[in-house]
């Protein structure tokens, strides 16, 4: 399976009369644009702006992020959601990187959804600060919110993901600036040198605890919450074989742009045949019952084991009830005899003095940190917000409230705001964007 994905790196975008993109410069038609957010009969209200680093905007409440792309030969950028199924993975596909579509809601923010400030102390703590952005502000109608919440989320994701392709077929006749090649042998097929280095493989839990259908990450365009582990290349995942569901604490999340540029998948690719042997992705998922999070754990362990995996990577998409699920699949992993490392956030509680993760065990003893999901956060005032400042404390958005005896409510009359970390759009970033770390004393 050989993936090209064909780099134009995007310098500025514009509205202009012509979807183009020529000499770095992404030009935009805003009501064509529009027009294929509007497919969807439930949207009632829909906009677009452009925001790049260092404006002083403030976006909330933040839904999702997509890169915008195209696939050469046809099909949809996403199998099973915007188009008919195919194979991810194969040929080329074109991508408009250093930007990103970002949908933003109005009115009816939840506890999923989170908070990007474009510039100042808010900057540094979300990856999305640092791309230019087309950003969707957009509703759906109130009563069919109030009915079907996870189908209103769906309606706006969706729109998101149809605007991410119509921007990304703008250069669908041009010679990319850069083609980057991610290919692996078939494990049967390695050589001999590839095969006697330790081999790894990447263990990702995607957010699917919801058994409720329409919350959780689909695979393929299928709900990850009715799957068990599954082998996959890892090409399928940078090739919009998976996108982000609704559900989850924000700064938890894993957005569609994380899956499409996964750093952790894109490291494993530069060290293979160099200090290691990447054997590929074992897809598993994050259950509610103890035994299903026990009957994932088992067969994540015994497809490494027989993939002969010498050592393994954990990576898990939120906290809390989750938590189970990863300590669990670690525990299978070194009882199998395969040296596991873990990646999470922890969550602390506002006083730090929490368990930082539900459930812990003796042989999960290599963690890595993504930061504590409680971590209080004062930021000042934006000039600009895109969406709704009020939904942070009104509808609940993780690490909002609407008031403490102590610190008073999240929003504060000046504009100004307390909150967790767990606002943060994919603030954590355990997929590998993560600069947070332990401080020595």
């Amino acid at each position: 399976m050989k993936l090209e994905l064909g780099n134009f790196y995007v310098k500025d975008i514009v509205f202009g009369d012509k979807t183009s993109y020529s000499n770095g410069i992404l030009t935009i038609n805003k009501e064509e644009a529009l027009n294929v957010v509007r497919e969807d009969e439930h949207i009632t209200e829909a906009d677009l702006y452009i925001v790049k680093p260092g404006d002083k905007v403030r976006l909330v409440p933040v839904k999702e992020a997509i890169e915008p792309r195209f696939r050469v030969g046809g099909g949809p950028v996403f199998p099973g959601v915007t188009g008919e199924l195919m194979q991810a993975g194969n040929g080329r596909t074109l991508a408009l990187k250093d930007c990103s579509v970002l949908v933003v809601g109005k009115h009816w923010g939840g506890f999923q959804d989170g908070l990007i400030d474009m510039s100042g102390e808010g900057a540094k703590y979300t990856y999305f600060s640092q791309l230019k952005n087309i950003v969707l502000v957009a509703d759906t109608d109130e009563e069919f919110e109030k009915r079907e919440q996870q189908k209103k989320n769906r309606a706006l994701r969706w729109a998101g993901m149809r605007l991410a392709e119509y921007i990304g077929s703008c250069v669908k006749d041009l010679e990319p600036e850069e083609v980057e090649s991610f290919e692996l042998e078939p494990i049967t097929k390695r050589t001999a040198k590839i095969n006697d280095l330790p081999s790894v493989v990447l263990v990702l839990q995607p957010q699917s605890q919801m058994e409720e259908l329409g919350y959780n990450d689909l695979i393929y365009g299928w709900d990850a919450n009715r799957m068990l582990p599954t082998f996959m290349h890892p090409n399928e995942i940078l090739d919009g074989a998976v996108i982000s569901g609704s559900f989850m604490p924000c700064s938890s999340k894993w957005s569609t742009y994380d899956f499409q540029n996964f750093p952790m998948i894109r490291r494993l690719y530069e060290e293979h045949g160099k200090t290691l042997n990447f054997l590929g992705i074992i897809m598993s998922n994050l259950n509610v019952a103890l035994d299903q999070k026990e009957r994932a754990a088992l067969f994540v362990a015994q497809m490494a084991k027989s993939l002969g995996a010498d050592s393994a990577i954990v990576a898990e998409e939120g906290y809390g009830n989750p938590d189970a699920d990863f300590i669990a699949c670690i525990v299978a992993l070194e009882d199998a005899g395969i040296k596991t490392v873990g990646l999470t956030n922890e969550c602390t509680g506002r006083d730090g003095k929490s368990q930082p993760l539900v459930t812990l065990d003796p042989k999960a003893d290599a963690i890595v940190s993504c930061g504590d999901v409680s971590q209080l956060i004062e930021l000042p005032p934006m000039e600009t917000v895109l969406g709704e400042l009020e939904s942070l404390a009104r509808d609940g958005l993780a690490g909002g409230w609407a008031g403490d005896e102590i610190l008073g409510p999240s929003v504060r009359e000046d504009g100004s705001i307390i909150m967790e970390n767990n606002s943060m759009f994919c603030g954590d970033q355990v997929v590998g964007w993560s600069t947070k770390t332990v401080k020595e004393f």
